[in-house]
């Protein structure tokens, strides 16, 4: 099943970059990229996709994928996500849509290369270390702060990228969306204070 993510994962990300829509891998994936990997059933992306994109893209994804458009139209519209489906093997990718301005925006900015196989036209973007830990715990506060799943995916970023991570960036970014408190809180429990 790790393969088939990782092949879906290139495959929407070749059609996004087919169309010029600036994108970053999110969720599970990206914080299993950049603290302890876990299987994964679904794969989170956020997208800076607009309408006169959306039909390109859905052709770029070909037939490998179920891909309503008037669902997708909807998500250009009102900022919100949209699912695909990869017929062959179920995996659901959710495309968060963004623009003007906020997190989403900002993990895009800073999104970074990863070559996920052996192949140089695997190269996919994904959220910095930083954007994932705050994604994360605001899902986290966002689920009432009971997942241990979201709390284990943060704290295993948190030590693995240790003294790496760029603080101030995370706590300028944690006060704007609201998980300065968990920050502090998974820095603690890190051993990173």
């Amino acid at each position: 099943m790790a393969d088939d993510i990782i092949g879906v994962t290139i495959d929407v990300a070749r059609a996004l970059d087919a169309c010029g829509i600036p994108y970053s891998v999110g969720g599970s994936l990206a914080s299993g990229f950049s603290g302890e990997p876990r299987f994964t059933l679904d794969i989170d992306i956020v997208v800076a996709l607009d309408a006169p994109q959306f039909a390109p893209f859905v052709a770029a994804l070909g037939s490998a994928f179920y891909a309503d458009t008037e669902s997708i139209a909807r998500a250009v519209r009102h900022r919100t996500s949209v699912n695909l489906i990869h017929l062959a093997t179920n995996i659901k990718v959710d495309l968060f849509v963004v623009g003007g301005d906020g997190p989403g925006v900002i993990q895009i900015q800073r999104h970074q290369p990863r070559q996920l196989s052996e192949d140089p036209a695997s190269v996919v973007f994904f959220h910095s270390h930083e954007d994932i830990l705050l994604q994360k715990l605001q899902w986290y506060r966002a689920g009432g702060e009971v997942s241990d799943r979201q709390w284990r995916d943060v704290l295993a970023v948190a030590r693995v990228r240790g003294k790496g991570l760029d603080r101030d960036y995370l706590s300028r970014q944690a006060r704007v969306m609201g998980v300065a408190d968990l920050l502090g809180r998974l820095m603690s429990a890190a051993g990173l204070t």
